[in-house]
């Protein structure tokens, strides 16, 4: 990721470069920290353009304990809880979700989603969130990032934004799957880095310092300016365009009401704040849904950013894990509370028919109960939730085996994932993107094709 405010050294005597000014200079003045990625410049679509929010829900929730459960199992594999019954006649989960078994209608559940790959988090959050593994030395582009890629934000916004953190520390040493990869950092996400639930909580990286004046920032451009006259040569080379365009867009955004608006919460009524939850994933949800209504194109919100000591989906049973029941006393209510009232914020106010909501984790979990109280990694089989924008709502595609740990019916892989989303943006997701070393890669594998029981 590209941040503008990072610190950089400045050679004043011997060769300073426009790029070491600019960067070192008059960016960090304003106090920004934002990704190259803001440099986009497309003119804004039609309305009925369909965006995404993907909630990644770090660290791999149970398809037993959540979406797929199985009570007639052995009491080892089908766990400590009952299913209930939803909106939607004949599906059930599990009853620890009573609020987002109230908004069935609004989903469907995938039951057969599986990879064949190394059952670690880091390879999980890369099949997810591109829809492949990266392989020698490769790392392919994010679903959001290949929509800003080919379509571009609306006006000063971002086409993805990254809420709040992007994934960190989880057991490997392995890109995350959250970057553009081989289409560039100016296709990266803007990522908020901070907690919108924070009391008086804003964005620092859209505000100019106290110190910075409006008149201040002006000057500084002015300045600027005055030192494109002088380096012609290098105003002309891609480096140089790249970073005009980073400097503009900073600082069209910075400046923009707009921009600003839509991720400050405190716009939002107190009982729309309690409606998701005072939580950290609560009010990223809650801002997933102001940055969609302004114009952002792709929210992606990661629940948790590491899976250590913290309650998290990642439930081995002992610490520095969580336990089952950990997981549904802390997990689960924060995440049936947000994921409900996001549905229905998004379909009072209209935006569930051109918005597609996401939630998935990167693999499920053993139906078998370890003897720590917890299920361990497992990419055999798990569940996802998709709805809104094209997709239906009430339908299960696949189903899982007795125990849950294949898929008996309908095998579904992350790639006809991503195609799917990528049909729901509007997007050809045969498109060839330009790979490393200009050897062009299509947006998904060619044999993968859109769930077609879904859209």
């Amino acid at each position: 990721m590209l941040r503008l405010d990072a610190p950089r050294g400045v050679r004043f005597c011997d060769g300073l470069s426009r790029r070491d000014f600019l960067m070192a200079g008059a960016i960090p003045a304003l106090g920004l920290s934002l990704p190259s990625a803001m440099a986009q410049k497309a003119e804004p679509k039609a309305d009925e353009d369909v965006n995404c929010i993907f909630l990644f829900l770090v660290g791999a929730p149970s398809q037993l304990d959540t979406f797929d459960p199985k009570p007639d199992a052995p009491a080892e594999v089908r766990g400590p809880f009952q299913p209930i019954d939803t909106k939607v006649p004949g599906l059930r989960i599990t009853e620890i979700f009573p609020k987002t078994a109230a908004h069935a209608d609004k989903f469907s559940i995938v039951r057969s989603l599986h990879y064949a790959g190394t059952a670690v988090h880091d390879v999980g959050h890369q099949v997810m969130q591109t829809g492949r593994l990266f392989s020698g030395g490769v790392e392919h582009p994010h679903m959001g990032c290949v929509l800003g890629y080919q379509k571009g934000g609306r006006g000063e916004l971002p086409a993805h934004v990254l809420l709040p953190r992007p994934i960190g520390r989880t057991g490997g040493n392995l890109p995350h799957g959250h970057t553009a990869g081989y289409l560039g950092k100016v296709h990266d996400p803007f990522i908020l880095n901070a907690d919108p639930s924070v009391p008086n909580f804003k964005v620092p990286d859209l505000l100019p310092p106290e110190q910075i004046t409006p008149a201040r920032a002006e000057r500084r451009q002015k300045l600027r300016d005055a030192i494109d006259g002088s380096m012609d040569a290098f105003e002309k080379s891609q480096a140089g365009k790249q970073l005009d365009d980073n400097f503009a867009m900073a600082y069209k955004l910075m400046s923009s009401p707009k921009a600003r608006d839509a991720f400050d919460l405190q716009k939002e009524p107190e009982k729309v704040r309690e409606r998701y939850g005072k939580t950290r994933f609560g009010q990223s949800c809650l801002m997933a849904r102001r940055l969609i209504e302004a114009g952002v194109r792709f929210v992606t919100v990661n629940m948790f950013e590491t899976v250590f000591d913290e309650v998290t989906w990642d439930i081995h049973g002992s610490r520095p894990f969580t336990d089952i029941n950990e997981m549904a006393k802390q997990v689960v209510p924060n995440f049936d509370q947000a994921y409900s009232a996001l549905l229905s914020d998004l379909s009072e106010r209209g935006l569930l028919k051109t918005t597609m909501v996401i939630a998935t984790g990167e693999f499920g979990r053993t139906p078998k109960i370890n003897p720590a109280g917890g299920r361990d990694h497992h990419p055999g089989v798990w569940s996802m939730l998709m709805g809104g924008g094209p997709l239906k709502g009430g339908v299960v595609v696949g189903e899982s085996d007795e125990h849950a740990y294949a898929p008996k019916t309908r095998p579904v892989l992350a790639g006809e994932v991503a195609a799917t989303v990528f049909k729901g943006l509007g997007l050809d997701h045969h498109k060839e993107l330009p790979g490393p070393q200009g050897r062009p890669i299509p947006a998904t594998e060619y044999s993968m094709k859109p769930i077609a029981e879904l859209i």
